[in-house]
Order: C-alpha cells, then structure tokens, then sequence
C-alpha cells in the first residue's frame, strides 16, 4: 500500500468523522424548539384552562413534526460513521 493510499484513507476517515459530527449537532435544534413549544403551550393553557385540549395536540403534533430533523441527523450521522467509511475503502483499493 502506498502512502497516497494510506494518505487517502486517512483523508476519508477524517471527512466522515467531522461528516458526522457536523450531523449529530443537528440534534440541538430540535430540543429547544420543543422546549419552547411546551413553555408557550403551557402559557396558553394557564390563560385560558378551556382550550387545554387544543393546545395539548397542536402541541404534541408540532413536536413531532420538530423531532425529525433531529432524527434525520441521527440517521446521518449513524451511516457516516458505521457505513460510510467502508464504503470509501473498498472504493479506494
């Protein structure tokens, strides 16, 4: 194996790793929207006590929506990290 080789693998390894890394902070949006869907919910429940079943589903429904970008990073950084580099490998022999 010659150093261009070894050179290049080094380089790919790197790009999946920082590849990953960059994904799986994805995972921070998410938690603070929730957090502040849930706060501005129980704002409105606490003003207005009758319309607490409205609010509790418009809510739960706009965290679900919210909670995929975070999972569309964990999936990413997952295949980055135990996927990808094989690939680059095998590409690379």
């Amino acid at each position: 194996m010659g150093d261009f080789q070894m050179l290049a693998k080094g380089i790919a390894l790197a790009g999946c790793g920082i590849g990953a890394g960059c994904a799986l902070i994805a995972g921070i949006g998410p938690g603070i929207g929730e957090g502040t869907a849930v706060s501005k919910a129980l704002e409105a429940i606490g003003r207005q006590p009758e319309c607490k079943g409205d609010v509790t589903g418009t809510m739960l429904l706009g965290c679900a929506v919210a909670e995929t970008t975070g999972i569309y990073g964990f999936v990413t950084g997952l295949l980055l990290i135990f996927v990808a580099p094989g690939m680059f490998m095998n590409y690379l022999q």
